[in-house]
């Protein structure tokens, strides 16, 4: 019996709806048990050990000669190896295997490449690891600059940097140079210049020619005590061949900044100079020497030479220099702290008594500035050369002033408040160092001795200090403008302070200790010129007034003072990052309070 095709269509129509709909639940049934956020972010399969692994496979077929398809040969020693491997890491075998007629050839032939040093760089292509010795360092870098491994030859100028000393310096700095390693050849001459007083004392000195000689004479970066080093080394050079380097001595001379000289030195040994008084030029540089000795401050500074002009070494050693203080009296004695060796030394002591004064660094000299000498308020300034550890003087300020502020802008010299000896002053002078005078600027609005004083971006703050006038100490600050001339107040401190200690460190003012009437200060605030606004810090471990304070590498140092009963030994250091302070462990050799401090490179005597 036949059946009713419109019967079949809906029979057919149904199963076609069972199986969809049996399907769409078997789909959402799979979907419950695999989220789909599984199913689109899932990260490769990653082996870390599949690429050593595979490359201590291939070094393995090397070693064996198994599927090597090249045979480098340098001073006849053949090494083995595969072109595509070789060809992966160095873009000179690169070139090699792609671009020339090599890429053909079963055997090749590098000239210029010792043989052992091409044995190591094939083992570090395959295996990362080159040694590098004092023994293999100088076959090692030219090969692997021929080759092009960067990291290799990396490697070589590091541990040539580490190598550097005053016996082999020179010879380093010509390698680096003969071989294009321009970071090690800059980095040589660096440590040339600033060893060069034990570098002309060592052999490799004596074997340079003489345009090597005037090249290093005529840098003025050069660290040297003085320039009859450089005078000697000179004399050294010609009389280590006479007969040969005679010729030269006119074209060295030129170089030796005899000017610079001492008068003494210059009359006893360069005047003398056998070589010297029989060539002309040589006479014409020393006639000039004596000229420049005979004129006076002001008068130098106009006598322009390429031999006037002070040397200026970059990257020396720094050390916290303590000028005079009361201990319990004025005194003259100076001292250094080297942060390298952590110990206190002597140096030239002053010329006379003086504490109270200000201190000031500029172009690596350090000027002592009024004071106290025992008896009378002083005007005079003092200032100390570390390069020939000396002092000299220099023109003295308008006013007498005692416990008064001294801070450096714009290379000029501020002397602001202190006391004369009958009252306190609101004045204030600035010293030009070019046109060797001092001249008054704005006065302040408010009379302050023991004033503190530090300079943020191009203005000059003066911190509380002691108002003669209404016989109280203070806590209004004011800030000077060199543009202008003009004082203005800003925030008062949180505290009254005379006698505080004033440091800049990363454009924030510090205000230390300090007393108010009897009570000595251990606490510390700083001022945020941006808001205007201070803020406490950490106590020092110590009550301190009239301390010396300091910056160097984003630290603060607090030097000296009194606790209102004795003169202190002892410095601490700040350390804004944890916001502690800590003591040093050298104290300096005497108590002082009142002392001058200043960071300067540290002299070479």
């Amino acid at each position: 019996m036949d059946s009713d095709p419109e019967n079949l269509d809906k029979q057919f129509s149904n199963r076609l709806l069972l199986r969809h709909a049996s399907q769409n639940s078997l789909d959402e049934s799979s979907q419950k048990h695999i989220p789909r956020s599984e199913t689109k972010h899932k990260l490769p399969y990653r082996n870390p050990q599949h690429f050593p692994r595979a490359f201590d496979n291939l070094n393995v077929m090397r070693r064996q000669s198994q599927l090597c398809d090249v045979v480098l040969v340098a001073d006849s020693m053949e090494v083995p190896a595969h072109k595509m491997v070789l060809a992966s890491c160095s873009p000179y075998f690169h070139a090699m295997f792609t671009s020339f007629e090599e890429s053909r050839q079963e055997r090749i032939v590098l000239q210029d490449i010792d043989g052992g040093a091409l044995q190591l760089l094939i083992d570090y292509v395959y295996t990362a690891e080159v040694l590098v010795t004092e023994e293999n360092v100088q076959v090692l870098l030219p090969a692997a600059n021929l080759l092009q491994l960067t990291d290799v030859r990396d490697a070589c100028c590091d541990f040539l940097q580490s190598q550097l000393h005053p016996t082999n310096c020179l010879g380093i700095r010509a390698f680096a140079d003969l071989h294009g390693c321009l970071e090690l050849l800059s980095i040589a001459e660096g440590y040339v210049e600033q060893h060069f007083t034990e570098v002309v004392e060592c052999e490799e000195f004596l074997s340079l020619t003489s345009q090597q000689v005037t090249k290093l004479i005529s840098s003025d970066r050069l660290t040297t005590p003085s320039e009859e080093k450089v005078f000697e080394c000179v004399m050294s050079w010609v009389n280590g061949d006479l007969s040969s380097r005679e010729q030269y001595m006119a074209e060295l001379v030129e170089f030796v900044r005899l000017p610079l000289l001492s008068q003494d030195y210059l009359i006893q040994r360069v005047e003398e100079e056998p070589l010297l008084k029989q060539d002309v030029l040589c006479k014409d540089y020393l006639i000039e020497a004596m000229k420049y000795h005979l004129l006076k401050g002001e008068q130098k500074a106009l006598f322009k030479s390429p031999r006037t002009k002070p040397r200026q070494p970059v990257g020396l050693p720094k050390v916290l220099l303590v000028v005079g203080g009361q201990a319990p009296k004025a005194i003259r004695s100076v001292e250094c702290y080297d942060f390298k060796d952590e110990r206190w030394f002597p140096v030239a002591e002053m010329p006379t008594r003086r504490c109270r004064c200000g201190i000031a660094v500029i172009n690596g000299k350090v000027y002592a500035v009024g004071g106290f000498n025992g008896s009378l308020r002083v005007r005079t300034v003092d200032v100390y050369d570390p390069s020939r550890d000396s002092w000299s003087s220099c023109a003295s300020m308008e006013a007498r002033r005692s416990t008064l502020g001294v801070a450096t802008l714009n290379s000029c010299i501020y002397a602001v408040g202190g006391f004369d000896g009958s009252t306190g002053l609101n004045s204030a002078e600035m010293y030009d160092s070019k046109a060797y005078e001092w001249r008054m600027i704005a006065p302040m609005s408010t009379r302050r001795s023991s004033v503190g004083v530090g300079v943020v971006s191009g203005l000059l703050y003066a911190v509380g200090g002691y108002d003669g006038a209404s016989r109280q100490c203070l806590a209004s600050v004011e800030s000077y403008s060199p543009d202008s001339d003009v004082w203005t107040a800003v925030a008062e401190m949180s505290a009254r302070r005379s006698g505080a200690g004033v440091g800049v460190l990363d454009g924030l003012l510090y205000a230390v200790g300090g007393h108010d009437g009897p009570l000595v200060r251990k606490s510390v605030e700083v001022f945020n010129p941006d808001g205007n606004n201070w803020n406490p810090v950490a106590d020092m471990n110590l009550c301190r007034r009239n301390a010396g304070v300091v910056a160097l590498n984003s630290l603060l140092y607090v030097v000296g003072g009194d606790d209102g009963t004795s003169n202190l030994a002892s410095v601490e250091v700040f350390n804004p990052k944890t916001d502690a302070w800590t003591l040093l462990p050298a104290h300096m050799g005497i108590g002082r309070s009142y002392a001058g401090v200043a960071i300067i490179d540290k002299p070479g005597f």
